[in-house]
């Protein structure tokens, strides 16, 4: 493919350390998750805010106090207020939306410079009054005398104080009214996926990003810990240098007691994290002296069943894959999130088969295997975590990065996403 001025290239990209949820992160605010890894991919690519034509960010714990928390984490990143910014909300791949997002807007030319990212911290995601509190609350508010007041209070019941979880609402299909670990079983048994394989991976997953803990830091920012912030945090809180299958073995299915096979060992964990990249035009990037470490070469989302949704990367990938002119035996690393080790075994086998392709995908061949060899090299998300806002840029920046050591030519990003759909980024590695 030859050279355009408007070709869309990453110059940089940078995240926070991700930390497993109720742990070191858990008390930083999301905006300042993001305006710590904001700031950083600033300082390290020496960048004028002038410069940045929009900011976009993906989140889907909308933070009462920062519901447009792009602007908010902007803002306090040092950007002027006459520039643009949105948040972006496509559940897991609401970070990949931003980047897609950008992309459209430099292809097309209406914008030169884009900081693409996301942000989440689900320690935070609240507890919820029920509706009967809700009510009750309002009708006291509303009260004009103390009477009305007292006679509210008298309506009170124990059962309504009881909690409503967002975490668990968010993470529960509102179509097909199962959660996502639910639907992960759904696939182990439509796929005949083992508990033992599905340990097997999991515990993979865990060594690989123990091993790579130090190239890993090339794309981390150390975190000052509040309120002291003596502590720092440098590395992801979630690899185990210690992981067994013995100990995986210990742990009883969480979704489906009974006759279930996924675990919280063979899952990946609630998670708080920033990421960001920053995107050009290559005609920008030329005229401000950065050399890009790749180029978007395509993007696709595409749905499915609800119940079905960790195949969604076998939906997404073929339709990246023509619009990039290219095949599956074309692509050197793939990262693709590990939302459970049961939906990563399901799409290897969908990718592979032509069965599959033909009845569901409407193609005339599989999609293609992957190697294991290029797949999730530096561990996943079963290891890293999955804060759900970040994940897409996160999956995008440790690709880059890596393409660049190994000198890949070409590269795949992708990821399930929840409501069944898929998402799918295919990278160029910029020879410079």
């Amino acid at each position: 493919m030859s050279l355009s001025e408007r070709d869309v290239v990453i110059v940089e990209g940078v995240r926070t350390p991700f930390a497993k949820a109720g742990t070191d992160l858990k008390d930083i605010h999301p905006a300042d998750l993001g305006k710590v890894a904001f700031k950083e991919l600033l300082a390290r690519t020496d960048l004028d805010p002038e410069e940045i034509d929009e900011v976009i960010i993906g989140n889907t714990g909308n933070p009462s106090d920062s519901v447009n928390i792009s602007r908010v984490v902007a803002l306090k990143g040092g950007v002027p207020l006459k520039t643009s910014c949105y948040t972006v909300h496509r559940n897991c791949a609401s970070a990949l939306e931003s980047i897609s997002s950008a992309y459209d807007k430099i292809k097309s030319g209406t914008l030169d410079v884009v900081v693409a990212g996301g942000t989440e911290n689900m320690s935070q995601l609240p507890l919820l009054f029920t509706k009967e509190f809700q009510d009750l609350f309002t009708e006291f508010a509303y009260a004009k005398t103390l009477g009305k007041r007292i006679d509210a209070l008298k309506k009170i019941k124990l059962k309504y104080l009881k909690p409503r979880i967002s975490v668990l609402e968010g993470l529960t299909d509102p179509f097909v009214g199962i959660n996502m670990g639910q639907t992960a079983e759904v696939l182990a048994k439509e796929f005949g996926l083992s508990r033992e394989e599905q340990d097997a991976f999991a515990k993979e997953s865990h060594d690989k990003a123990v091993a790579a803990r130090e190239k890993l830091k090339e794309e981390i920012i150390p975190v000052f810990v509040p309120p002291k912030y003596k502590k720092i945090v440098d590395q992801d809180i979630g690899p185990r240098e210690n992981q067994s299958l013995e100990k995986l073995r210990k742990l009883r299915p969480f979704f489906d007691k009974k006759y279930g096979t996924i675990t919280a060992g063979n899952s990946c964990p609630i998670t708080d994290g920033a990421a960001m990249v920053l995107m050009m035009s290559r005609k920008k990037a030329q005229q401000l002296g950065y050399k890009p470490l790749v180029r978007v070469r395509s993007y696709a989302f595409a749905g499915l069943e609800p119940e079905r949704m960790g195949l969604g990367p076998v939906y997404s990938t073929p339709l990246a894959l023509k619009r990039a002119g290219l095949s599956m035996k074309d692509i050197g690393l793939i990262e693709l999130n590990e939302a459970f080790a049961a939906q990563v075994l399901a799409c290897e086998k969908a990718f592979a088969s032509k069965k599959f392709a033909q009845e569901k995908l409407g193609l005339q061949e599989a999609v293609g295997e992957i190697d294991r060899e290029k797949l999730n090299v530096n561990g996943g998300a079963i290891a890293l975590g999955h804060p759900v806002g970040a994940t897409g840029t996160r999956l995008v920046l440790t690709l880059m990065k890596e393409m660049q050591r190994r000198d890949v030519e070409f590269g795949l990003a992708t990821l399930c996403i929840g409501g069944g759909q898929g998402g799918s980024v295919i990278l160029e590695r910029e020879v410079n």
